[in-house]
């Protein structure tokens, strides 16, 4: 291909919302001359192809993928954004008429049951209850509404599937539902065809709508950056949306607020919240040439931040690049029966044919007999049951699950869970609470009980972390009087009790102010055990050494051992600092790797996955990358929307134990679909022989059907047992 005449058009793909989806655009493009895919992703509906105008115009590539259903939008080329996208009323007319050639997905605003797929399963079932009950009374009658939910429910599926063939895929599940139902019709056996177009119906719009809601985690992620920034200009302050920074302006960000870009200190010292981003669970003192991260909040001081990286750089936007390209890499996989209909489908109607062809044709016997008999293979190879048995199976453990509150999104990741050889966990919110505590009270004088009461009235009013676990501590108790209570700038709290100075401080800033060698140790000790130290102090004496720490969850232990007895090996990636990380790894018996920034993660999560299955379980919106790239990424349900709309599974209860509870189910579902799927095809293969043999007849081949049909989901049901 020569490169003078390649193009590089960015389009945005509207419905191209599922991995299927993304297949059969990758497969039509990829099969224009001149055509060549780069990238395509259904989460930002974006596909990018590289095209030699002079073998295959634009024009007949858009004109593929609205005949597909798609209605494609030029956003860029040659990465040069384009100032009006293409919405054209013929674009529109084009996208109104055609329809999805792989799934039935809907954008249109609204509840489902406005959208045309919400529809057509209204309409189906409607049908399947008039036909159910007029078979107790009018038995003649039914079969014809029967006929009808059938013929509505197949006709877009027979018209995707007609799409698809003439493209190049002519076995696709669409295809395949097709022809069990039609042959169902065919057979006499209307009612079991309208209820696998109506289940199949109910599928694609749950995975409709899901895909909707996973795209709004990328906005989400965007929200998390202020809108605007003040920026000081001259001695004066401007106001300006954060969009515009531009690297070497100086914001100021006022106690309380976002940091509004990546930068650096120029004046002020205060406590950062890093926790949005790094995931560091205490606030973090930072001065002057101290780095900062946009979306961090400042929790103390006025800072004066110079500009480093303009917004498209900025933390939170790479953090947004990684979770679309890690969503990316996930390869589209064909549903297993997608995959098995391009030769079980085609087989079963050679099969049948040949059956009522080849004996009156070779060998002259009985027209009749031989068509009745290949009316039953046909009967006997339609797939029901088979097509039932995985979505049967995933659809009673996904319920199972949500009775005991573990929400997983759909089967892909239901089925991966059970492979899985490594948990990453986050630390903070995930095996810990995310709640600071006071763990020790060591008095240097008075008692415990006194100076608790001491520090928590310095820090009345304070809300930085610290300050709400001694309050906590102190519960609801009279605090003595605090006056001129003020925060020391990234050092602590001091106050006046009763006309005397009360600080409670750092040690480092401690140590400045009086001798604390003697109690050097226990400092050292305690800050060891992963535990934040502050001293309290009346004038230059100090009254107790207090320890803070954010505490592991009850359960977490009992979780890393469950996962060991299921062969699954456990490790915490955590951005805490190494100390901290090392003292709640050792409590709970697990591996450990600290002060990892979300790149980093995503470094160990691809790592790991050479060595097999990883699943990944966080609570933040750092954790949203390495969610997204790992093979399964499971988000606590007490965490950040943006985690739990990323992750391919929530733990509702917010239980660490459930973790080990999601691989069981999987494990035990994937078994179940084993069992359904071998006693579908075995039933089948032995009336296949049978009615070859003359065995059976067209009423057993109905009940080889129809009984494989209710067997399976019967087996299914299972999973719903407690």
């Amino acid at each position: 291909m020569s490169e003078a005449r390649q193009t590089t058009l960015t389009y945005f793909v509207d419905d191209m919302d599922c991995a299927n989806c993304v297949k059969k655009v990758e497969a039509a493009t990829s099969r224009l001359p001149g055509a060549q895919v780069r990238r395509t992703s259904f989460t930002t509906q974006i596909l990018e192809v590289d095209l030699d105008e002079t073998q295959t115009p634009r024009s007949t590539l858009e004109k593929n993928l609205r005949d597909m259903g798609y209605a494609p939008s030029l956003k860029a080329e040659n990465g040069q954004e384009q100032r009006v996208q293409s919405t054209t009323p013929d674009l529109a007319h084009s996208h109104a008429e055609h329809q999805h050639a792989g799934h039935v997905h809907e954008h249109e605003k609204g509840p489902w049951h406005q959208t045309r797929q919400g529809k057509l399963v209204i309409q189906s079932g409607l049908l399947l209850a008039v036909a159910y009950l007029l078979g107790f009374g009018l038995p003649a009658f039914s079969k014809w509404f029967y006929i009808a939910a059938t013929l509505i429910g197949v006709w877009p599926l027979l018209k995707k599937a007609v799409a698809s063939a003439r493209l190049g895929d002519p076995f696709s599940i669409n295809m395949l539902v097709s022809v069990a139902a039609l042959s169902s019709l065919l057979i006499g056996a209307e009612a079991e065809g309208a209820v696998v177009v109506f289940f199949f119906a109910i599928g694609e719009l749950l995975e409709g709508v899901a895909a909707g809601r996973a795209r709004q985690s990328i906005k989400a992620l965007a929200a998390l950056a202020p809108k605007t920034a003040t920026v000081m200009e001259n001695g004066q302050a401007r106001e300006v949306p954060a969009a515009s920074l531009q690297v070497g302006q100086v914001v100021r960000v006022s106690p309380g607020g976002r940091i509004p870009a990546d930068g650096t200190i120029l004046e002020g010292e205060s406590s950062i919240d890093d926790s949005p981003v790094t995931g560091e669970s205490m606030p973090v003192n930072k001065g002057v040439n101290s780095p900062v991260f946009a979306g961090s909040i400042n929790l103390e001081a006025v800072l004066l931040v110079r500009v480093d990286r303009a917004a498209k750089d900025n933390t939170i936007a790479r953090i947004i690049r990684m979770v679309e390209e890690a969503e990316e890499s996930k390869a589209p996989t064909a549903r297993f029966i997608d995959r098995f209909s391009r030769y079980y489908t085609p087989l079963v109607v050679l099969a049948a044919a040949l059956t009522a062809l080849v004996p009156p044709v070779l060998m002259g016997e009985n027209w009749l007999d031989w068509i009745y008999k290949g009316i039953s293979i046909l009967l006997i190879g339609c797939p029901c049951a088979l097509v039932l048995s995985t979505p049967a199976a995933i659809t009673s453990g996904i319920a199972s699950g949500a009775r005991r509150g573990l929400l997983i999104k759909g089967g892909a990741a239901l089925e991966s869970l059970g492979t899985v050889k490594t948990v990453a966990f986050d630390k903070t919110g995930t095996l810990t609470r995310n709640r600071p505590q006071v763990t020790d009270v060591i008095p240097l004088e008075g008692t415990a009980e006194q100076n608790i009461l001491l520090a928590a009235a310095v820090e009345q009013g304070s809300n930085h972390p610290l300050a709400k676990a001694i309050l906590e501590k102190a519960g609801t108790q009279t605090l003595p009087q605090a006056q001129q209570a003020r925060a020391l700038q990234g050092k602590g709290v001091s106050a006046l009790l009763d006309g005397v100075l009360h600080q409670v401080t750092s040690p480092n800033h401690a140590s400045t102010l009086t001798d604390l060698s003697p109690f050097r140790d226990q400092i050292t000790s305690l800050e060891e055990q992963g535990k934040t130290v502050v001293v309290l102090l009346r004038e230059q004496t100090p009254l107790a050494l207090i320890a803070i720490r954010d505490e592991p969850r009850e359960d977490a232990r009992s979780a890393i051992q469950e996962l060991k007895q299921l062969g699954v090996q456990a490790v915490m990636l955590t951005g805490d600092n190494t100390r901290t990380g090392q003292a709640i790894a050792r409590e709970l018996d697990m591996e450990v790797q600290a002060e990892l920034l979300p790149e980093n993660k995503l470094q160990v999560i691809r790592s790991r996955k050479e060595q097999g299955g990883v699943a990944m379980v966080g609570d933040g919106i750092n954790d949203a990358p390495a969610l997204a790239e790992s093979t399964v990424g499971i988000a606590m349900g007490g965490g950040t929307e943006v985690a739990l709309e990323t992750a391919d599974a929530a733990l509702l209860k917010n239980q660490a134990r459930d973790v080990p509870a999601l691989i069981v189910l999987s494990r035990r579902t994937m078994g179940n679909i084993k069992q359904n799927i071998t006693f579908a095809l075995g039933l089948k293969a032995v009336f296949l022989v049978t009615t070859l043999m003359g065995y059976t007849n067209l009423w057993m081949a109905i009940l080889a059907d129809t009984g494989a049909t209710m067997i399976v989901t019967a087996n299914a049901l299972r999973l719903l047992r407690k």
